[in-house]
């Protein structure tokens, strides 16, 4: 936790908003999608999901194959305190709607389903979308798939499985959008961001969560930027952004959401 507010607190120093970013592109991610201030209808079936999972008691057992949770070792936990402490805030879960609303994403692979706040959150903002969702635990895999099928979310399949061997199957045909949100640990991170280079397109963008969680994850973070087919990144503390826009030059921006 200390690491994390040294990092935020050189985040802040370093960071803007749109003023000073010539890129084109950037500036209008920035503008019209980072600092919309749209009231979507789709906030409010947000925010009753979300809620509905905080009010849930039911208790079932974790299998983390991932760095863990900073806020609980147990691997029993309720619903509602996953949904609290470990699930996609209200304010990520609209950002990440208005993201895949934005960019009008068609085809997005999510690792990480965990309870569907942000899986729910993309499905709305482009409900004709085929959302294929990675999660290794079974049991939060089937309580996710259960509730999915509750509230009539079509188009979002379920893949209860390791990370690494489900994408051997998934990275042959491209993905406009990848939220990388369920294993916070270097090594895996580039693993998992080198299987899925096949599977990219010149306007896909990959998210990566929670890239100061620890210094081995920043770490990762500084070698993606690096890599020769990224040309743009964007870091908001939270989230890390990565495009592959061949016709613009390297060139990374932090800005604050």
């Amino acid at each position: 936790m200390f690491y994390q507010i040294i990092k935020y607190i050189q985040f802040l120093y370093r960071s803007t908003n749109q003023h000073g970013v010539h890129s084109p592109f950037v500036y209008d991610l920035i503008t019209q999608c980072f600092y919309d201030k749209t009231p979507y209808q789709s906030y409010q079936t947000i925010s009753e999901y979300r809620k509905a999972l905080i009010k849930n008691k039911l208790k079932i057992k974790i299998t983390d194959l991932g760095s863990g949770s900073h806020k609980n070792n147990s691997n029993m936990r309720t619903i509602s305190e996953m949904a609290k402490h470990a699930g996609s805030s209200f304010f990520r879960a609209k950002l990440i709607h208005r993201l895949v609303r934005y960019f009008k994403s068609d085809t997005i692979l999510e690792l990480g389903t965990s309870l569907g706040i942000a899986t729910q959150a993309m499905h709305l903002g482009n409900p004709k979308a085929k959302i294929t969702s990675i999660e290794g635990c079974p049991n939060l895999s089937e309580f996710t798939k259960s509730n999915f099928s509750k509230n009539m979310l079509n188009g979002i399949s379920i893949i209860n499985d390791d990370f690494k061997k489900a994408l051997k199957g998934l990275n042959s045909t491209p993905f406009d959008l990848v939220f990388f949100d369920g294993n916070h640990q270097k090594e895996a991170t580039l693993e998992y961001f080198e299987a899925l280079l096949p599977a990219i397109h010149n306007d896909s963008v990959f998210i990566f969560d929670d890239i100061y969680w620890s210094k081995n994850m920043t770490e990762a973070w500084k070698l993606i930027k690096e890599h020769p087919k990224v040309t743009v990144t964007i870091d908001t503390f939270f989230w890390g952004f990565v495009f592959f826009r061949s016709e613009q030059k390297k060139e990374h921006f932090t800005i604050r959401v």
